[in-house]
C-alpha cells in the first residue's frame, strides 16, 4: 500500500511538469483561431503604414485569419510600442517596427517606460529600404569623393537637411558628415517633401534620404544622386554606386521594417507567425509589390532578425548620442 502511495503522489507531482510542453505545443497548433492586429507605431500614409498592409494582407492568407493593421502614431512610434506592450504576449497583437521606433528611440528617448530590447521579441524581417546620398543641382560636387573633398575644404559651411530631428535621415546626414570629416549644418524639417523641395531649389545641399522618396526627382534630374548607402546597388537606381565604390567604405544607412510581438509570446506561436511572415514575403504577389513600394524583401527567421537587430543597436545608438539628439 506505502508503495502504491508514493506512486499515486510522484505522478501528481510529476504531472504539472509535463503539463506545460504540451500546452506550448497545442498553442502553436490551434494559433490562430481569431482575427490578428499589426500594430504601425506611425500615422496613416507612410512608408511604415504602406509597407506594413503588404505585409499584413499576405500573412492574413497565408494564416486564413484576419490581420488588421491599427495605427497609433505619436511619440515617435513610444504610443504604438506600449500598446503592443498593454497588450496579452499571446501572438495576436503584432508590432510592425521600424529602424527609429525598434533602434534610435533606445538612445533618444532617456526615460522610456520601458527597455525596447528586452520587451520585444523578434519574428521576421520584411525588408530594407535602402537611402541614397543626394545633393543639390548647383553643388559643385559630381562625386561622392567629391562631396567629402568639399566638406573637407569648407567645414560648417554646407548645409544637410533631414525629416526631423532624430530621424533616420538626419542621423543618415551626420554620420556622413562625420566619416567625411568634414561638418555641415543640420536644417531638420517636418518631413521629406518640403525637405526634397529646398534641396531641389539649392536652398540645401544635402539630404540622405529614401530611394523611393527622391527617385522621381533624379530621374527627372531635378537633384543628383551620388551613392546608395547600402551594401549592394539597387535596382531601382542600378547606375549610382554604393558608398564603398564611391569612396567611403563602411558608410551604410538603411531603414528597414520588421514584424515583432511582445517577449514572453510562447515559441511555438512565434514559430508560426515567422514561418507566415517568411512566406508572404516570398510570394510573388507580396514580393512584387514590396518591390514596387521601394523595398529590398528579406523575409528572415527570428534568428536572423535577433541578430540584426543587435547589429543595428551597436551601430546607430553611438551615432544617435554623437548628434546631440534627444527626443525628451
Amino acid at each position: 500500500m506505502r508503495r502504491s502511495r508514493r506512486r499515486v503522489l510522484s505522478s501528481l507531482l510529476c504531472a504539472p511538469l509535463l503539463a506545460p510542453p504540451a500546452r506550448a505545443q497545442d498553442a502553436g497548433a490551434a494559433f490562430p483561431n481569431r482575427p490578428i492586429r499589426m500594430v504601425v507605431p506611425f500615422a496613416p500614409g507612410g512608408s511604415a503604414d504602406i509597407v506594413a498592409r503588404i505585409t499584413a494582407q499576405g500573412m492574413s492568407e497565408a494564416l486564413g485569419q484576419p490581420v488588421a493593421v491599427e495605427n497609433r502614431g505619436g511619440g515617435g512610434g513610444v504610443i504604438g510600442s506600449e500598446a503592443v506592450l498593454a497588450a496579452p504576449a499571446d501572438g495576436y497583437t503584432l508590432a510592425f517596427h521600424t529602424a527609429s521606433s525598434a533602434v534610435l528611440n533606445a538612445g533618444l528617448y532617456r526615460n522610456l517606460p520601458f527597455d525596447i530590447r528586452r520587451a520585444f521579441a523578434p519574428v521576421s524581417l520584411v525588408g530594407l529600404v535602402p537611402n541614397v546620398v543626394v545633393v543639390s543641382p548647383g553643388l559643385p560636387a559630381a562625386t561622392l569623393r567629391e562631396l567629402v573633398e568639399l566638406l573637407r575644404r569648407e567645414p560648417g559651411r554646407r548645409t544637410y537637411a533631414s525629416s526631423g530631428p532624430g530621424t533616420i535621415t538626419h542621423l543618415s546626414g551626420h554620420m556622413l558628415a562625420d566619416m567625411a570629416g568634414g561638418a555641415m549644418v543640420h536644417v531638420p524639417y517636418r518631413g521629406s517633401g518640403p525637405a526634397n523641395a529646398d534641396l531641389m531649389a539649392g536652398r540645401i545641399d544635402v539630404m540622405v534620404d529614401t530611394i523611393s522618396s527622391t527617385i522621381p526627382f533624379v530621374r527627372a534630374g531635378q537633384m543628383r544622386a551620388l551613392a546608395v548607402s547600402s551594401r549592394e546597388r539597387s535596382a531601382a537606381l542600378p547606375d549610382v554606386p554604393t558608398a564603398a565604390e564611391a569612396g567611403l567604405p563602411g558608410y551604410e544607412s538603411t531603414n528597414w521594417h520588421a514584424v515583432f510581438v511582445a517577449a514572453g509570446t510562447p515559441g511555438p506561436v512565434v514559430a508560426r507567425l515567422e514561418r507566415t511572415a517568411r512566406a508572404a514575403v516570398a510570394s510573388p504577389a507580396t514580393n512584387r509589390r514590396l518591390v514596387e513600394a521601394g523595398v529590398e524583401p528579406r523575409g528572415t527567421t527570428a534568428a536572423e532578425l535577433e541578430a540584426f537587430w543587435d547589429a543595428q543597436m551597436k551601430v546607430w545608438i553611438p551615432i544617435v548620442r554623437s548628434s546631440g539628439a534627444t527626443a525628451d
